[in-house]
């Protein structure tokens, strides 16, 4: 299992939000390059970089900023955030992405995403997010009738590299993981898992590292304020795994 610190962009800073809330959004960083190369710095091998704005309006409103933040990592970059076309797909990967994160469009768009999953094998994360049970779309705004274990089921076998799981109601909140959650869909499913959201302290590193199937973590606000040191987590599982 690796750590894998986000930068999350609304109008061109770098942000946490609660529960994606947009209107609870707290500033880390006025640069979200100057965000991205602190945790290169510290050691991580991968970053989960997401275009809020895109997520709300379907387009990638931050491509350009995001270009730039690839172009001076040197470590792999996952996108997510408004990406609901082929085209934007190629942009991104055409930018040095190493892959580009679907959400919305594993339900309201299905023909896309197999055609992504498809075109651009092993370079599709699938991300599903949930609140009560139920998976939501559009920037987290609207609540489908799906549910999550039920939609990893239908995509787990089409060629998709991870699915990252979200709980919603946990995200930014600093009170742990949904464990249970993520036990669940690891047991269910033999696509690897990243699980997101709650994730605050090294206990939870711990725990998530003892379910197998769990390869990443996706960890924001507790790295920003130190709740949980991105070192101490990443020898714990250098040391351990």
């Amino acid at each position: 299992m690796i750590i894998i610190p986000a930068v999350d962009i609304k109008n061109g800073q770098a942000v946490r939000l609660i529960q994606g809330d947009m209107n609870q959004a707290t500033i880390y960083s006025e640069n979200p390059l100057v965000a991205a190369q602190r945790w290169i710095d510290e050691g991580a091998t991968r970053l989960h970089i997401v275009d809020l704005n895109g997520a709300m309006t379907g387009r990638s409103i931050h491509f350009d900023l995001i270009k730039e933040i690839i172009k001076h990592s040197t470590i792999p970059v996952q996108v997510g955030g408004g990406i609901r076309e082929i085209s934007q797909i190629e942009n991104y990967l055409a930018a040095g992405a190493a892959s580009v994160v679907l959400g919305t469009a594993l339900l309201k768009n299905k023909p896309m995403f197999e055609e992504a999953v498809k075109k651009f094998p092993k370079s599709i994360i699938a991300g599903i997010d949930c609140k009560g049970g139920k998976v939501a779309i559009r920037g987290w705004v609207d609540l489908s009738d799906e549910n999550p274990i039920d939609l990893a089921h239908q995509i787990e076998d089409c060629g998709i590299a991870a699915i990252i799981l979200t709980d919603i109601e946990k995200d930014g909140m600093l009170a742990g993981p949904n464990i249970p959650l993520f036990k669940e869909m690891a047991t269910k499913v033999r696509t690897p898992i990243i699980a997101s959201g709650g994730i605050t302290t090294l206990d939870d590193i711990k725990q998530l590292n003892t379910i197998k199937g769990v390869k990443g973590a996706i960890v924001g606000k507790a790295l920003y304020l130190g709740k949980l040191s991105y070192k101490e987590a990443a020898f714990f599982l250098m040391e351990n795994n």
